[in-house]
């Protein structure tokens, strides 16, 4: 262990204990109510108790401030933002972005009154993302970016990283480090990976070809969501079947979607637009893995800047994701459920699935179709629909769809369009259908074997 050697004792804690208390906080799996999930996640949910029916009130003003700081600096052009690299990132934004702020300021304020549009306010659209989501992802974001310093500025990802790029790199073409935002994903929230995979990929740790693929890929729905959807099909004596198929599928889906455009097209540059340095995860003779990875670490803790940096990137991350992402999921998410709920675009989508259910001898085809893509809108509408279907099998397989098909308007993908990874919506719907036509066999498969 001679790197260790030649680090001090302090360098060493450094990488140690926070490193230690963000795995607890972001990975260790606890039972909570009966259902299995992460501290962070626990802390959310009390915050989100404490605050109780304020949280509407909240995030109604976040997304309104937002909307008219950004409009007050196209005006004015403040030179207190100007002067500030993150303060311009935040209310400097593009026509397309400031336009989708204004258009999420008007839908929360007219939710929030109820007046206006009822299909705006409805309990199936703005009302379902104003009290259902936002108060949740409001209170994962607070703590969750936070807190993610302990997992990124210490050295964690470097260790991690380097043990699993002998698995990532071969298998996914991705670094080792991509496999920490999916456990967090796994076993807390979609939000907590995205927003790590945002943070990484600006600190140029992802080309703009692996935070594309990470993003849209790897952030899993939890566990515990999972359990709700299984719920909701009346089918929960199958979870552990179900999980099976949905994380095979996910396998599947992981390893051949990234190879198929639009994700086959994304440049392996960095944010910056330069190239991704080639062998940068050799082991350098003198070195296994894990010493090399315990080296890199260590460099990493020594480089670290204390608590109060630490707490300062912290702030930044909460304030970049509540006041930037918030007003882009109100608007997109209230968007796709007004599609959902008062057209019949969706259910369009879905006749060209009529002919692959069928040869899937799925049961009940017709009515399975007009479920598959309505789950771009919002992952848990397949699942209401799908109540009204007769057949275990069915329910079982659209149940799993929902899951694995991962990018929804309604949180993930608004979340991601909110973010800096470079993905569009057109893009992010063609993932999602690639997604559906790659894992519905393979979940249909095992629909077979336990039907």
């Amino acid at each position: 262990m001679q790197n260790i050697k030649t680090h001090n004792l302090q360098t060493i804690l450094t990488f140690i204990v926070p490193s230690l208390i963000g795995l607890i906080l972001f990975m260790m799996p606890i039972s909570y109510e009966g259902n299995i999930t992460i501290p962070i996640a626990i802390v959310a949910k009390t915050l989100q108790s404490l605050l109780g029916s304020s949280l509407p009130l909240i995030v109604t003003v976040v997304v309104l401030f937002t909307a008219l700081m950004t409009t007050a600096h196209k005006v004015a052009s403040f030179k207190w933002i100007n002067d500030s690299t993150f303060f311009r990132g935040l209310f400097d934004v593009s026509p397309v972005w400031f336009a989708v702020r204004i258009i999420g300021a008007v839908f929360i304020v007219l939710t929030y009154l109820q007046i206006g549009p009822e299909m705006i306010y409805s309990g199936g659209t703005g009302a379902l993302v104003l009290n259902d989501l936002l108060p949740v992802l409001f209170c994962v974001f607070i703590f969750a970016g936070l807190l993610l310093p302990l997992l990124l500025n210490f050295g964690l990802l470097e260790l991690f990283g380097t043990l699993l790029t002998k698995i990532m790199r071969p298998i996914f073409n991705l670094p080792g480090r991509s496999a920490i935002d999916c456990m967090a994903s796994w076993l807390g929230d979609g939000s907590v990976g995205i927003l790590m995979t945002s943070k990484q990929y600006e600190a140029k740790f992802y080309t703009q070809r692996e935070a594309a693929i990470i993003g849209t890929t790897f952030s899993a729905v939890s566990i515990t969501f999972s359990l709700v959807v299984i719920s909701q099909v009346k089918l929960e004596h199958l979870f552990l079947p179900f999980y099976l198929a949905v994380c095979m599928a996910g396998v599947v889906a992981a390893i051949i979607v990234p190879k198929l455009p639009p994700l086959c097209w994304k440049k392996d540059n960095y944010i910056d637009e330069t190239p991704r340095v080639k062998n940068s995860e050799m082991t350098p003779q003198g070195h296994n893995i894990f010493s090399w990875g315990l080296e890199q670490a260590l460099l990493k803790a020594s480089k670290s800047h204390g608590v109060t940096h630490t707490l300062k990137d912290g702030l930044k991350n909460v304030i970049d994701m509540v006041f930037g992402v918030l007003p882009v999921v109100m608007a997109m998410g209230t968007i796709a459920l007004i599609i959902a709920e008062y057209t019949p675009i969706f259910a369009y989508l879905g006749y060209p699935f009529i002919p692959i259910l069928e040869l899937l001898q799925v049961p009940e085809a017709a009515l399975a179709s007009q479920t598959i893509v309505v789950g771009f809108a919002d992952m848990f509408i397949p699942s209401i629909l799908a109540t009204s279907i007769e057949s275990d099998m069915t329910r079982f397989i659209i149940a799993a769809m929902s899951v694995t098909q991962l990018i929804y308007m309604s949180e993930v993908g608004a979340l991601l369009l909110g973010s800096k990874i470079p993905v569009n919506i057109v893009e992010l719907f063609v993932i999602f259908i690639l997604r559906t036509l790659v894992t519905l066999p393979v979940i249909s498969g095992f629909a077979h074997l336990i039907f």
